[in-house]
């Protein structure tokens, strides 16, 4: 696998190899992309002839990197002459500045090659691998190359400039210079990526921003964020350094979005640049006690794109939050359902979760009475279109069998939900983590009617709903014989009964009866499920189970921050603390950024967390899993008009300092110290 380095702000993100060089692909999306359309395809710099070779590259800021580069083979490395530096910068366009440095005693003639090109591919085809439809036209002026991509009414350009003179042609730049002894030559090149809408202008100029920013105000905004957030003193540098990273890439991934002209969260490089509701409250829930005025534009733009008719093509139901929302070619020519796409029978009642949870921490009561018309319709979903077979579950099965998710849980690739002897279930499906999210969001429901909709009778309903539920979940889901909640239930009602992650949701969601969370508990830090590292997606000794497969094996940390969360709730707080340690010690390997997934191989085999070689990095659930780890460390969790802090901190983590942390109690700090083995630590 050649290791790519990447440069993004909001959800416009360059990915090249180590040299900086973009070659076509359609097995990874390399390239300059925005708004899912990739701009350039082809940016490949020559010298001479020769491809150049990276001495070392400069990537420590996420949308800023330089390459230090020599041509030849490596081994003539000692002998090279002339060098030359790369550095690139993004900000809605893309800007790179080549600095050639003569190294003789000699003037020198050299030929500095370019070139340039675009597939201006939508990112589902590169993932599909389809063809384009729609046809380039390259035009060449001086000193610039305009690449034109039209399809009926849709339009997309890019415009590459140089501020030095150039032959320009169809298929790049060269440029001819001279360098004297010692010397050194410079050049500007400026990439403008167009959206043309439908009156022939680029619509991101009617944003705020504009669609252009310069890297000093990219760095101006993302430091104005990490500034709002709560400091963070501790003995453990992995937890220090996982922090700072987490605050730049959540800083990093935020971008305009077009439907409201508020600032969103892109859900992970490369391949969900975009709104994704099930990431993005997930996100939200994990930065809420560090960043609560990320969360807001979250649950309006969530809000005002939920589903109000039935729409088969779209998985669209009344009261249904969406899935992904998507701007590229394949959207718009309704080659993929994603204007948006309401595929996710989870998103829904999160929604609900995460109005409450934020409220609980702000105290913004005005949100909540905005939106308790998109709430109650988001509860009454759960109830009609989400009870597909009308036994009080909710279930999934997409209305769209061409294009639609066949699986609408968190684990939606085509093998995540099995029974534990590798056979799929069909549809429709009921999986067990669902129940749990409809759970806590009927009481969060019930306590938003109660306190701020002045409707207790919708209160007392909800409330009678959750509890039938509760036992009726307990009573079905329940596998005694193994002492563990089955993954999901099939069409006629039987477990399906793969042991699973799943069943740390169901502690984080409440609905797990007292008397069995002991079990739950140990199944989670049990060898089959704990492999060191993290919780497993699917334990090791069931039929689907590959270390390194998306869902079955392979090792979430914001499925593990969950699960933290859901042991610290349930009073399992050394469990919760190991989990937060394994985490952590993780994130080491990876730069301070744990990634989308990694593998599932047992600690003790590998020493390190094993890479996954499609996942995203960064990912915004991912980043925000740092984030609720220290808060399940702390045992932060807001009472009213007060903060509970009872913390979990790991054994040999020593002291974690957190100051400053905003919520409805004004800005508070918290203290916590490493843990003796079942010493109790009483909240204040």
């Amino acid at each position: 696998m050649k290791e790519r380095v990447s440069i993004l702000d909001g959800n416009t993100f360059l990915v090249s190899d180590r040299r900086g060089d973009i070659e076509p692909s359609f097995d990874f999306p390399t390239g300059l992309f925005s708004f899912d359309t990739r701009f350039i395809s082809t940016w490949l710099l020559t010298l001479n002839g020769q491809r150049l070779h990276a001495l070392s590259i400069d990537d420590s800021l996420s949308y800023r990197t330089r390459f230090f580069l020599v041509p030849g083979e490596p081994t003539h490395y000692l002998d090279a002459k002339v060098s030359v530096i790369r550095s690139r910068s993004i900000g809605g366009s893309f800007d790179e500045e080549l600095t050639l440095l003569n190294h003789s005693g000699q003037e020198v003639e050299f030929a500095l090659r370019l070139d340039i090109g675009s597939d201006f591919a939508d990112l589902f085809e590169i993932k599909h691998k389809r063809e384009k439809k729609g046809r380039t036209t390259p035009t060449v002026s001086d000193r610039q190359l305009r690449l034109t991509y039209r399809r009926e009414g849709f339009h997309r350009e890019a415009v590459v400039k140089s501020t030095a003179e150039a032959e320009v042609d169809q298929a790049g730049m060269t440029f001819r210079i001279r360098v004297g002894p010692h010397g050194e030559w410079t050049n500007r090149l400026h990439v403008s990526t167009m959206i043309f809408g439908a009156r022939g202008e680029d619509f991101r100029a009617t944003l705020p921003l504009g669609g252009q920013r310069t890297v000093a105000a990219i760095h101006a905004e993302q430091n104005e964020l990490i500034a709002r957030a709560p400091k963070l003193g501790c003995d453990c540098q992995p937890l220090a350094g996982a922090y700072r990273r987490s605050l730049n890439d959540l800083a990093a991934l935020r971008y305009e979005s077009i439907t409201l002209g508020v600032r969103l969260l892109a859900a992970g490089l490369p391949w969900f640049m975009t709104l994704f509701g099930r990431d993005s409250i997930f996100t939200s829930l994990q930065v809420l006690p560090f960043l609560p005025e990320l969360v807001p534009p979250t649950i309006a733009m969530l809000a005002a794109l939920q589903g109000s008719r039935l729409d088969d093509f779209r998985d669209e139901e009344p009261g249904k939050i969406l899935h992904e929302l998507r701007y590229g070619e394949t959207a718009g020519f309704e080659e993929q359902p994603h204007s948006p796409y309401y595929g996710s029978a989870d998103t829904t009642a999160l929604f609900v979760v995460l109005l409450d949870e934020y409220e609980r921490w702000t105290g913004d009561a005005t949100l909540v009475k905005q939106l308790e018309q998109p709430t109650r319709a988001a509860l009454a979903w759960l109830d009609t279109y989400g009870d597909l077979l009308g036994t009080g579950y909710v279930w999934y099965m997409t209305r769209n069998p061409e294009t639609g998710l066949q699986n609408q849980c968190w684990k939606d690739s085509w093998d995540s939900i099995s029974y534990s002897d590798g056979r799929l279930p069909e549809f429709p499906r009921a999986t067990c983590e669902l129940q749990g999210y409809a759970y806590d969001a009927k009481l969060r429901g019930a306590r938003l009617a109660r306190t701020f909709w002045n409707d207790p009778a919708y209160a007392d309903r909800l409330e009678r709903e959750a509890a039938a539920l509760k036992e009726r979940f307990n009573r079905d889901f329940w596998i005694p014989e193994r002492e563990h909640y089955a993954l999901a239930l099939d069409p006629e009602g039987r477990h399906v009964d793969a042991l699973s992650s799943n069943i740390g949701h169901l502690l984080w969601s409440g609905i797990v009866d007292e008397s069995r969370a002991a079990a739950v508990a140990g199944h989670l830090l049990g060898p089959r499920l704990f492999s060191g590292w993290g919780v497993r997606t699917l334990a090791d000794d069931q039929g689907r189970y590959n270390p390194v497969g998306y869902h079955v094996g392979t090792v979430w940390p914001f499925d593990n921050s969950i699960i933290a969360w859901g042991l610290w709730k349930y009073g399992f707080r050394d469990e919760a603390g190991q989990i937060c340690d394994a985490m952590l010690s993780a994130s080491r390997f990876f730069g301070g950024r744990l990634p989308e997934a990694f593998a599932g191989y047992e600690r003790d085999l590998t020493d390190y967390p094993v890479q996954y070689p499609t996942a995203c990095s960064p990912q915004a659930w991912s980043a925000g899993t740092p984030l609720l780890l220290l808060r399940v460390m702390l045992g932060l969790e807001p009472q009213g008009e007060h903060l509970i802090i009872d913390p979990a901190v790991p054994g040999g983590m020593g002291r974690v300092e957190l100051l400053d942390i905003p919520g409805r109690w004004g800005r508070v700090d918290a203290l916590g110290r490493s843990r003796s083995p079942h010493e109790h630590q009483p909240g204040h």
